[in-house]
This record gives structure tokens, sequence and C-alpha cells, in this order.
């Protein structure tokens, strides 16, 4: 199955911020340039992995256990140390079909994403083959200081994600990607 790119919602990741403040701010108000991310299946969880946007330093930065230049950084970059697992419920998946009346900076906005969405896909055995390694280095103890302080805290997300309160029009049944 093919990537999709989903936001999460902000309620969510405030929830998990409360216990792990490496949970990254959604940015909900942002309209133009919304949290974007991937996801997929890891330890038995779906997981949100963020993108962020194309930035100068990303030409000259490496790849790393827990950064993943898309294009050689020219169309952003997968933030694995900010990936959190999450609910179904709680994703909201992004439209990145362009209208007759987006603006420019939409349509500018849009066809980046579709860019990367585009490299998700040509990449996905890399990109699953690299979260569950930050994963599993991780939750095993084994990641260096800076890595582990960088990285969410997956194994408490994880309690928290299957405590989370859902809506009263929240479920999790429903087909989710793998």
């Amino acid at each position: 199955m093919n990537f999709s790119f989903y936001t999460v919602e902000s309620a969510y990741c405030d929830y998990l911020r409360k216990v792990d403040p490496c949970v990254p701010y959604t940015m909900d108000k942002k309209s133009i340039r919304p949290f974007v991310g991937i996801v997929f299946s890891v330890n038995h969880f779906q997981y949100y992995a963020p993108l962020t946007s194309p930035k100068p330093k990303h030409l000259h930065m490496k790849n790393q256990i827990d950064f993943l230049k898309i294009q050689g950084g020219k169309w952003g970059a997968i933030n694995f140390n900010n990936m959190i697992p999450v609910q179904p419920a709680c994703l909201k998946k992004v439209e990145l079909r362009i209208f007759e009346d987006d603006s420019k900076a939409d349509t500018d906005y849009k066809n980046l994403l579709s860019n990367q969405l585009s490299w998700c896909n040509s990449n996905k055995e890399t990109i699953l083959k690299q979260a569950k390694k930050l994963y599993h280095t991780i939750v095993n103890g084994a990641a260096w200081e800076n890595l582990q302080n960088r990285c969410c805290n997956f194994s408490l997300d994880e309690k928290l994600c299957i405590e989370y309160p859902l809506t009263p029009s929240g479920s999790l049944s429903g087909h989710f990607p793998e």
C-alpha cells in the first residue's frame, strides 16, 4: 500500500506532550502549511512521522537514523525523532488536489507535497527500515544520549495512545494503511 499524507488532531498531540515534551506542536491554525506526515506500522501501532518543509540547511545536512532527506533535502525531510503512535480516529487525510481558486502559494505547496509524497512512495522500504531501526534503538536503550533526548518516548507514547479518550464520534474501526 502506498503512503498518503495526514494531519494529526492537535488535541491528541497536546495530550501526549503533557508527559512527553518531545512530541511536536501541530500548528493547527497554520492553514497554508499544515503539519503533515506519513503513517506506517511499527510494533503493532500506527506511527505518524512528520515531514519538514525544505530549508537551505537540509541541502548540507547528512541523513541520520532519525532524519531522512527527501530528494537530497531539496523537498524537505522526514523527522523520525518526532514520530508518534496514533489512533486512526485522530488522523485526517490531506487533500492534494489543486482547485481553481487556490492561491499561488497553496498551489506551490500542494505541488511540493505531491513531490514529497511521490518520493516517499518510491522510497517506502528505506523509510520503513529506518523508522523501525530508530524505534528499536530507542526502546531497547541502545541510543546515545543526544539521540535519546531528541526523540519521542515511543514506549510511553504507546501507553498513552492506548489510553487516549476518543470523542463520541471517534472510533478505532475501519481500514487503515499498514
